[in-house]
């Protein structure tokens, strides 16, 4: 990518899409499309085919997607497999349309079966039955991932995607009940504290086992691969039938209950910690093998401990700022 390349980084506004323009704008690009979702509607095909004719970009992070975590996932499984095909049909689509260089699709980790063999590797994809709380929102990743390969096959475009592990960071969502479980942890050992409460409950038995990505390494990588140069791009990720995709993560994972005393720790909760196991656990292990991406030399830097103290004090900045704006 040249510094003054037009690239569209669609979903700017949530966790993943920030983090990419943060990583862009450190690096030089100065050339940024990135419309707000009040300004571009990327579930209107029309709107989204406009936006293309008018910008033209060269290159495209498709990171918008609606997310959640498990509770999420189980009330609104029409609206994820509904509005996360429709998204990427109508962006992936235009990219081919208005000849774009090359595009990243941003996955996620559950696209593999619920007990896929661990670490998960690539080639797992489409091996067994997947996980069913997230199931709709899996399928529509998946459709993703085939819908970049079955372009690069028949138009030899260059469409290419990552699945990056459980993300988090500055940007998360803290909502109580629709968030992921490390930042609807943050929040619930936050407020445990100002209550000076007796403990604090998590869902499930603490048992099940989590890789955690900090968001601004996940732009670090994706980065990496865009920049890449043609000849490895075409053998490593466009040379089918090796997998268009590639693992992001950091190969490493911990326990539920280790999160949550990691959590604890940093946000000075001095209460007990309780699991309720009559709530689900979810998946019981998703732990990537990230061989492809360490071999395409890139590698995590911020480990997790550090990654939750960012993540808290961006958490405090923000909700000191609403107190202070009210």
């Amino acid at each position: 990518m040249e510094q003054s390349s037009r690239i569209f980084v669609a979903g700017a506004g949530g966790l993943v899409g920030s983090a990419l323009v943060r990583s862009l704008q450190v690096h030089g690009y100065t050339n940024l499309l990135a419309p707000a979702r009040s300004e571009l509607d990327l579930t209107d095909q029309q709107a989204v085919a406009d936006f293309f004719q008018a910008t033209k970009p060269d290159y495209v992070f498709l990171a918008a997607a609606k997310v959640g975590g498990i509770h999420a996932n189980n009330s609104y499984p029409a609206e994820f497999i509904y509005s996360n095909l429709t998204i990427q049909n109508n962006v992936i689509h235009q990219a081919w349309l208005h000849n774009v260089k090359r595009l990243l699709f941003l996955g996620s980790s559950c696209i593999y079966p619920k007990l896929a063999p661990q670490p998960m590797k690539e080639e797992y994809l489409l091996t067994g039955p997947l996980e069913p709380t997230n199931e709709p929102y899996a399928i529509a990743k998946i459709a993703g991932i085939k819908m970049c390969e079955s372009y690069n096959r028949q138009y030899g475009t260059q469409f290419i995607a990552v699945m990056p592990t459980n993300l988090y960071g500055p940007g998360d969502n803290f909502h109580p009940e629709n968030s992921h479980v490390l930042p609807g942890l943050i929040r619930r050992f936050h407020e445990a504290k100002l209550q000076q409460a007796a403990e604090v409950v998590v869902w499930g038995s603490g048992t099940p086992r989590r890789e955690l990505l900090y968001v601004d390494d996940m732009a670090s990588g994706c980065l990496h691969l865009m920049q890449l140069p043609d000849d490895q791009i075409k053998s490593e990720l466009l040379s089918y039938p090796k997998p268009c995709f590639v693992n992001l993560g950091t190969g490493n994972d911990v326990t539920i209950r280790e999160l949550a005393e990691t959590v604890q720790q940093v946000t000075g909760f001095t209460g007990r910690l309780q699991f309720d196991t009559s709530k689900p656990d979810g998946t019981p292990r998703k732990l990537q093998d990230v061989t492809r991406m360490h071999n395409l030399g890139w590698r995590h830097t911020i480990g997790l401990e550090e990654g939750i103290r960012r993540t808290y004090a961006w958490f405090l900045a923000q909700h000191n700022h609403n107190v202070a704006s009210r």
